[in-house]
């Protein structure tokens, strides 16, 4: 054994063995010091996370069908205990067409519009092809934010592609060539604040952490009519008002604080109504939601002052809606856990007069609840809460005692299930034979 051993060591495979090894050595200990002083090529690296976190980010939003055990579109209807009257529904059909339509309580179909991007912004130049959010093939976006006007007029955003108004028979008024996303709001003057956003891909001086390509997150106030009133960069505010750490937030190197991509995600904005009494917000005062840095803040549309701001009291969340002078209430989808954990999202009660904050829905083991993304909810005149579920394709209204008195899910074949970006309730003024006189024209030829 010692002659096989010696001759090995004194042959001539022993200096390409040493050197093999002596290269690994090497290169674990580059590796470690490239991580720990962040040398070449830190930086690649880093930047090759972000683009792949951004495809399964997109992959995640265009997986659009998912999995139910449901078998009825309405499973819950509890009409005495109910805030009784008409929906608009917004999500995806079977034939993975994107619509909006009225149902009524029994979840029966009132009125449909049925919307395709292709046909209705076939020549849209406002953004490059080059653009990967640029649709290839249908529906190749989805609808984010709507506003079912009086008139029987509906307003839409089609995600992060452009505002459109259609008349109630789906012919279009105006389209507004601006990325608009997430959601609309109508204020007591009738005018729309909606989220818009810029993708840079050069540089700005004013932000030279900032690497392209970035997302740079806009509000919009809009006319009825699709005129731009008055456009705010989220970025003034934020420079404005010493608020730089939240800018940067996203950086997760040592030696600099260079961030890319959509750093902020503005998801949501309001304005303060005159009928709700005034505390800490005042008439007018404008709310920001910033899913990805956990935060929501409250400005003045005059001089851009942030007058309240909270950060990591709820997680990734979506429509915050004004309760009062001094609370709001925030869809928190609560995205946190392993993924063998039983996540549940819940909708908070947040004081911005002393930091007070409540638990008043979540989801259980008895009630599910959870949507990783997206999610809206509306209060309801009688006290209920209506809550949308977007990824499980499903809205429930539940009562103040946490009961579940309407259920909705959007099946679309066995077992199936389509997104559901929003379910809210339409205003008495909504009845089906108003529907029906409204859309008395739509037939005539």
């Amino acid at each position: 054994m010692r002659k096989l051993i010696n001759k090995y060591i004194n042959s001539n495979s022993l200096p390409k063995i040493l050197f093999i090894f002596s290269l690994c050595f090497l290169s674990c200990a580059y590796g470690y010091l490239t991580n720990a002083f962040e040398w070449f090529p830190h930086s690649l690296i880093i930047d090759a996370k972000y683009f792949v976190e951004e495809l399964i980010t997109k992959e995640e939003l265009s997986a659009r069908h998912v999995k139910t055990n449901y078998t009825e579109k309405v499973p819950v209807y509890i009409e005495e205990s109910s805030y009784n009257g008409l929906s608009l529904v917004t999500g995806i059909k079977e034939d993975s067409k994107l619509f909006t339509r009225v149902i009524d309580m029994e979840g029966e179909l009132i009125h449909e519009w049925e919307i395709d991007w292709f046909d209705l912004w076939p020549d849209a130049t406002h953004i490059p092809k080059s653009d990967p959010n640029y649709p290839k093939s249908r529906p190749g976006t989805h609808i984010h934010g709507v506003l079912l006007l009086e008139n029987g007029d509906l307003i839409f955003n089609f995600g992060s592609l452009g505002m459109v108004k259609l008349d109630v028979c789906g012919n279009v008024i105006w389209r507004l060539p601006y990325r608009t996303h997430h959601s609309i709001y109508l204020d007591e003057q009738d005018n729309l604040w909606v989220p818009g956003m810029i993708r840079h891909l050069e540089p700005l001086p004013d932000l030279p952490n900032y690497v392209p390509p970035f997302v740079e997150p806009l509000v919009l106030k809009v006319s009825l009519d699709g005129e731009v009133l008055k456009v705010i960069s989220v970025f003034d505010i934020f420079m404005k008002n010493d608020l730089y750490g939240l800018l940067g937030l996203s950086s997760i190197r040592s030696n600099d604080v260079n961030v890319t991509g959509d750093t902020l995600h503005l998801n949501d904005l309001e304005t303060f109504p005159s009928f709700l009494e005034e505390g800490v917000f005042k008439t007018g005062d404008i709310m920001l939601s910033f899913r990805n840095i956990n935060t929501i803040l409250v400005f003045r549309e005059e001089d851009l002052k942030v007058t309240h701001i909270s950060t990591g009291t709820f997680v990734r969340q979506h429509d915050p809606d004004f309760i009062d002078g001094n609370t709001i209430s925030v869809f928190d989808n609560h995205d946190i856990g392993s993924k063998d954990y039983n996540r549940q999202s819940r909708i908070l009660m947040y004081s911005f007069a002393d930091g007070q904050h409540y638990e008043y829905y979540s989801g259980n083991k008895e009630q599910p609840f959870n949507t990783n993304i997206m999610g809206k909810n509306q209060w309801l005149p009688n006290g209920n809460l209506l809550i949308t579920e977007s990824k499980k394709g499903r809205a429930f209204e539940v009562t103040p005692q946490g009961d579940i008195v309407w259920e909705y899910v959007n099946i679309i074949d066995d077992g199936i299930a389509g997104i559901t970006e929003e379910v809210s309730r339409l205003p008495d003024l909504f009845t089906e034979e108003f529907m029906g006189d409204l859309t008395t024209a739509c037939s005539v030829e």
